[in-house]
């Protein structure tokens, strides 16, 4: 007997949106919800990886006939996904308060960059990923000794402390609904889950282990010779995470090193650092992932977004996977005992309209 996927039989509903939105949606989709787009008539359906095993229909939620269609879905829905600023939604008149009076077990899901309350001029401001980390805090440390900040292109708010939380949420809330039988509101704000996430680097900045007026000098954020990143004469590169003792002892004996060079003594980190980039140039990357084969001392080489989905420990676990002429992502976490694959197949724009509409709509 096959595995029932764990989301099986959710109907999610996703007000189509930038790519937090999309994200959290592909993720219920992935693991089973059936995920409904609701697609604007004005726009055209992204045929990329985000919109992967989903529904699309088009509304206009300006129109009321459109407007009361949604609702008409509402009432069979488990989650609802929108991602506009702070009172858009009740402006159409498909606030949560209308929509759970109407469905009380719906959980109504808000995903937005500042949130649903607080200073009104910020949370009604239009803002992106590097915003929200600059909000945060975070944007402050991620940057190298005498650069500017550098965000990490927009994988951390707007994927990891948007999409990704927000999943979370609405799995909360899934949670707490089978204990009291009522959905709630799930107010994701990429800069509460950009600071949430930070938690640990908040504590190293409180305990010394971060110096937050002097970002690039840490252990963790580039300071240190044995967390770094290195080139190679072939102008590929080497990372290198050696923390702990036994670690750095590896790394130290491969590149020629003395033994007794201290780990800790920040004073010598930045001759260190010099040293190891003299060594890791004198060998092209895969010359020196040979070298590190068969040594425990954290040294992988940095990959192209082309050559991971290539390496062997990828194609063991199915990492990727090649459809379509392009790699897509495999989701995860793994669920041993219920498996799912992803239904890679994503919509054209409006292409269920028929299947889940049963009544035209203005634009239909």
């Amino acid at each position: 007997r096959k595995a029932m996927a764990p989301l099986d039989g959710l109907v999610v509903l996703e007000i189509a949106g930038l790519a937090p939105g999309p994200f959290c949606g592909l993720m219920l989709a992935d693991f089973g919800a059936k995920v409904i787009r609701i697609d604007s008539p004005k726009g055209t359906l992204n045929t990329d990886m985000l919109a992967r095993g989903k529904q699309s229909i088009m509304l206009d939620l300006k129109a009321p006939a459109d407007r009361e269609a949604l609702l008409n879905l509402v009432d069979t829905a488990d989650v609802l996904i929108e991602p506009f600023r702070p009172g858009v939604m009740e402006r159409l008149h498909l606030g949560p308060a209308l929509l759970l009076a109407r469905r009380p077990s719906l959980i109504y899901a808000r995903l937005t960059g500042f949130g649903q309350s607080g200073d009104q001029a910020v949370t009604t401001r239009a803002g992106h990923d590097i915003n929200f980390l600059a909000l945060s805090g975070v944007l402050s440390v991620l940057k190298r000794e005498g650069e500017v900040p550098h965000p990490p292109i927009n994988i951390l708010a707007d994927f990891a402390a948007g999409g990704h939380m927000c999943a979370t949420g609405i799995l909360l809330a899934l949670l707490e609904r089978q204990k009291s039988g009522r959905g709630q509101v799930v107010d994701c704000a990429m800069t509460d889950g950009v600071a949430y996430l930070a938690t640990f680097i908040y504590q190293m900045a409180h305990n010394g282990m971060l110096n937050p007026d002097r970002p690039g000098t840490s252990l963790l954020d580039g300071g240190a010779p044995f967390y770094q990143v290195y080139e190679c004469s072939d102008g590929q590169y080497m990372a290198v995470g050696a923390l702990e003792p036994q670690f750095y002892t590896q790394l130290l004996n491969e590149l020629g090193v003395p033994a007794d060079c201290p780990q800790l003594d920040t004073q010598e980190w930045p001759r260190l650092k010099q040293q190891f980039a003299s060594i890791f140039r004198t060998k092209t990357r895969d010359e020196w992932c040979s070298v590190f084969a068969h040594r425990d001392a954290c040294v992988t080489p940095v990959l192209t977004l082309q050559e991971a989905p290539a390496h062997p420990h990828n194609q063991w676990r199915g990492t990727f996977v090649r459809k379509d002429g392009r790699c897509e992502p495999t989701p995860a976490p793994r669920l041993m005992r219920s498996p799912v694959g992803a239904n890679w197949k994503g919509p054209t724009h409006g292409e269920h309209a028929h299947d889940i509409l049963p009544q035209p709509t203005s634009k239909l």
